[in-house]
């Protein structure tokens, strides 16, 4: 049978490696964005005869099921998971850890039989090439992953998250997980796992006593309605009224760490304006809901809390934020530039977003931050980089008039027409690591 094997060299011990495996999150964190695949069921973890059940792609919509259990786990050589049913012939996926002075070797190791006998034969290039890419991703965001955590150099933590289940709350889940920490979700649903709140209310349930420090991300969805007036006060309240319920919640508690949003709607429409975080707030809907955003954290800063505020930029991830309404059009052609292309869009990667929630939990730093890249792109430039990323012609405009057309003046002009030359000025000067720095590094890892 066809044997792959993939292999790096990591500066941490066998036993980090397996336990990093070995925790909730790992699963997601070591699933390609470009592959849709969802857990149907799982049961147990690494443990031999754990077993999990998989949907997954196979080609075009069609999809198929993968069952698969463990036939083999010691704690820190390796696991290893056989297919029971599935897309292949046959399937066994050997995950090793071998000590090294210093850190170990991980080996991964697959040895499959595609389905239909001689005929199957003619995929073995296709398997082989994804596997290559799929092992090469893995084994790069783990090393990343790792030496976020290795550098932070501090003990398992127990965070508090609002907006768990979001684009960003799901993804600095997993990643606090496979570091050792514990994640406590807030949820509007009394009896389910977590803290209970309700922000309409200004109820916050018991529990934050028992957490070390409290990331808050909930907020209505600003992009996926049309901006109606109620909406608009739905939205406003929703990030007003939810911080400011925390707020005071937390300013009753011994002061710990709280890190709350903000994001770079704040700056308003500035044209070529270089921004940063001392840059005042611009005009507009959006700058006007950040600016009470941001001030309704002050009673948690004035009862002594280390208070972060991270104005989030353009989220770069497939799974949502900027690509999600623009990857179908480029995938068919249809992208490119929107009104003149001139204004500057600030983007950040998912995972650099989600490291620097993490640095700000874990270091002494306080007050705002831009959760911007490092290099804010102009419109027509990140339309170019998409189409190149999907090797699709990037050439079909999307005139302003049009755009107010479908989406309203308001939400157009603030939304898609804005321009926001947002630099992260603070978190540079204090150290923090872009591992996407430029916005063709960020496209590729996503999008393979």
């Amino acid at each position: 049978m066809p044997v792959y094997e993939h292999t790096s060299t990591l500066p941490d011990p066998p036993e980090a490696v397996f336990d990093w495996h070995a925790r909730p999150g790992a699963f997601d964190r070591l699933t390609p964005p470009w592959e849709d695949v969802r857990v149907v069921s799982r049961a147990g973890g690494l443990e031999e005869g754990a077993r999990l059940e998989l949907s997954m792609p196979t080609v075009g919509p069609f999809r198929s099921t993968w069952r698969g259990r463990h036939t083999f786990c010691e704690r820190p050589t390796g696991f290893t998971d056989v297919q029971d049913e599935g897309p292949f012939a046959a399937w066994t996926h050997e995950h090793r850890f071998v000590a090294e002075d210093p850190g170990c070797r991980m080996v991964d190791r697959v040895t499959w039989r595609a389905p239909f006998g001689p005929l199957g034969r003619l995929a073995h290039p296709l398997v082989e090439a994804r596997l290559r890419r799929t092992f090469a991703w893995r084994h790069g965001r783990l090393q990343r992953d790792l030496a976020r955590h290795r550098d932070a150099g501090v003990g398992p933590m127990r965070v508090a998250i609002t907006g768990a289940t979001g684009l960003v709350g799901s993804a600095l889940t997993a990643f606090l997980q496979t570091g050792g920490h514990e994640v406590v979700p807030l949820t509007r649903r009394r009896g389910e796992p977590g803290i209970f709140w309700d922000p309409a209310r200004g109820e916050v349930g018991p529990g934050l006593e028992s957490v070390d420090a409290v990331v808050h991300l909930a907020g209505a969805p600003i992009a996926e309605h049309r901006w109606t007036d109620a909406w608009k006060a739905t939205v406003r309240e929703s990030r007003v009224q939810g911080t400011r319920t925390l707020a005071k919640a937390l300013a009753s508690l011994p002061p710990k760490v709280f890190v709350s949003t903000s994001a770079v709607g704040f700056y308003g429409d500035r044209g070529d304006e270089p921004l940063d975080e001392a840059s005042p707030a611009g005009t507009g809907f959006l700058a006007d809901v950040g600016r009470a955003w941001e001030a309704e954290a002050q009673p948690a800063v004035d009862a002594g809390w280390r208070v972060s505020i991270v104005r989030v930029g353009l989220v770069i991830s497939t799974h949502g934020g900027i690509l999600g309404p623009l990857l179908p059009m480029f995938r068919w052609g249809l992208g490119g530039p929107v009104g003149d292309g001139r204004q500057w869009m600030s983007w950040v990667h998912l995972d650099d977003l989600v490291a620097m929630f993490h640095w700000l939990l874990t270091s002494d730093h306080a007050g705002v931050f831009a959760g911007t890249g490092p290099e804010p792109v102009r419109n027509a430039d990140f339309s170019r980089a998409l189409g190149r990323a999907v090797r699709r012609p990037a050439l079909a405009p999307a005139p302003a008039f049009a755009v107010r057309v479908v989406m309203g003046r308001e939400k157009a002009d603030e939304l898609v027409l804005a321009s926001q030359r947002v630099v992260p000025r603070r978190a540079l000067d204090l150290g923090f690591r872009f591992d996407a720095r430029t916005l063709d590094e960020a496209l590729a890892f996503e999008l393979g």
